[in-house]
């Protein structure tokens, strides 16, 4: 009977086995290895590799997400496009990013995030690529919204291999190290690509990002790991004997599925996504419109502008940090308090960067600072950290996904917004000088009025803190 049967499901497993979606599924579970010396050295090596690579793949990746940010003004002074233009462009990233991390979220949840991730590090690498290659308005935001798609695995697929290889108490330090990939990634991306940009013209601010992240892709595959109990490994939170109040029982895959879209009718949640929106309104103001406000209207060079939102970056790298581990050792994981200290200077920041006073470097140089300090703890915070306490891990990609879709369609209305008040706010100047020959030559130039775009920017920060506000008393999940 048993030769039998196995002979009658062999053609269906072999087509399962086949399909090429398969290879990105999670694998079954391993025989549980019983050895205490040998569980203890396959989670400490694992961890740390698992650690390293969605740090600095996640980090390096983001190379291949914020070239358009860079090359806005050289675009703009050939007349390539308008600013109305590159904020659509941007606003279609924005859409592919928000739908791409909600799907890839769900389906991290389920997959081999190792392979999942790198693939779509791959795809992007190869998009950027195809944008040094030609202009063309239409191919450009069809282009650059799949970059958004693809851009959305990394956020899901970090999230869940840190559920699965950290435990609850731990996961609020081990995620500020994670989230200082934010930073890393802006850094690289505004001091070298920039420097490429201003060397060797806009086409190598895509090209560069582009090939270094196909090394990236590789990168990925080698550190990172799949599921804990994929190699034999028990649950980390049994491993850490690190089992909340509130840890539930284990789910079958259609429970988990229900529980995923349970979980995100809670009003928490949608709080919770609302305020990460608002905050990355004012997150991405500085990423995708800093340099161009810097040369504009603090007359920087794109080298000097790339410099100060290095210093910005470089600040947000020991802000993730610093927030894990004061809300994890100060305030036993509890988030609210931490959140609310850290928005307050945020906006405090922002009115120093735009209303400080030409010819006062150390103030901008310090706003620059404390905004990149508070602005990543925000952003470990809200838009993730925070949702993965209140769903648990059973439900981190989904609890990233969700979050996400909403963060980044804040995103995607602020380019809209923003492109469209800075193009309305364009003056032009005409400016007549006398050549060599006594020949009068007549110049344009094009100002940019940022003032409205401003108070936009600062208004969607204080709305972001308050909303945090109201979740004070929410508490953590397994």
């Amino acid at each position: 009977m048993a030769p039998t049967a196995t002979t009658k499901n062999a053609p269906e497993t072999s087509a399962r086995r086949r399909s090429p979606l398969r290879w990105f599924a999670t694998a079954p579970d391993a025989p549980r290895i019983s050895d205490p010396g040998r569980i203890d050295g396959l989670y400490r090596r694992n961890r740390l590799s698992v650690l390293i690579a969605i740090t600095c793949g996640y980090g390096f990746a983001y190379t291949c997400r914020l070239p358009l940010s860079v090359v806005k003004k050289p675009l703009l002074d050939q007349g390539i496009f308008g600013a109305e233009w590159l904020g659509i462009i941007g606003t279609g990233f924005s859409i592919g990013y928000a739908l791409g991390k909600l799907v890839n979220g769900f389906l991290a949840d389920h997959a081999n995030v190792r392979r999942f991730f790198a693939a779509g590090v791959l795809m992007s690498a190869l998009v950027n690529l195809a944008m040094s290659g030609f202009v063309s308005k239409w191919s450009w935001l069809a282009l650059w919204t799949l970059n958004g798609w693809f851009q959305g695995a990394g956020s899901p697929c970090s999230a869940v291999a840190l559920a699965n290889w950290f435990s609850p108490r731990e996961r609020g330090r081990y995620y500020g190290i994670f989230s200082s990939s934010h930073s890393l990634g802006e850094g690289l991306t505004f001091v070298f690509t920039a420097f490429l940009v201003a060397s060797l013209g806009w086409q190598s601010g895509f090209a560069g990002p582009g090939i270094f992240c196909i090394l990236v892709a590789f990168g990925i595959l080698v550190f990172l790991r799949d599921r804990p109990e994929t190699i034999g490994l028990p649950p980390v939170a049994d491993w850490r004997n690190d089992h909340p109040s509130r840890a539930a029982e284990p789910l079958s895959p259609a429970e988990s599925s229900r529980n995923q879209w349970r979980a995100l009718r809670m009003p928490a949640m949608w709080i919770l996504g609302l305020a990460s929106a608002c905050m990355y309104v004012s997150r991405y103001a500085i990423n995708s419109w800093g340099m161009l406000y810097l040369q504009e209207h603090r007359q920087y060079s794109m080298v000097e502008a790339g410099l100060m939102l290095g210093l910005n970056t470089s600040a947000g790298l020991a802000g993730c940090i610093v927030y894990g581990f004061v809300s994890d050792k100060l305030f036993n994981a509890r988030r609210p308090p931490v959140t609310l200290m850290f928005g307050i200077v945020e906006i405090i920041s922002l009115i120093l960067i735009f209303y400080t006073p030409p010819g006062h470097p150390i103030i901008l140089s310090a706003a620059f600072i404390l905004f990149g300090f508070t602005l990543s703890g925000l952003l470990a915070v809200l838009g993730g950290l925070f949702a993965m306490d209140i769903l648990g891990k059973r439900s981190a990609g989904a609890a990233l996904g969700f979050i996400g879709i909403l963060s980044y369609l804040g995103s995607g209305v602020q380019e809209w917004i923003s492109g469209r008040l800075i193009q309305k706010g364009i003056s032009i100047e005409t400016v007549t000088t006398i050549n060599e020959n006594g020949q009068s030559i007549v110049t344009n130039i094009k100002h940019y009025d940022f003032s409205t775009a401003i108070t936009f920017w600062i208004g969607a920060s204080f709305v972001s803190a308050f909303l945090a506000a109201l979740l004070w008393k929410v508490k953590t999940k397994e």
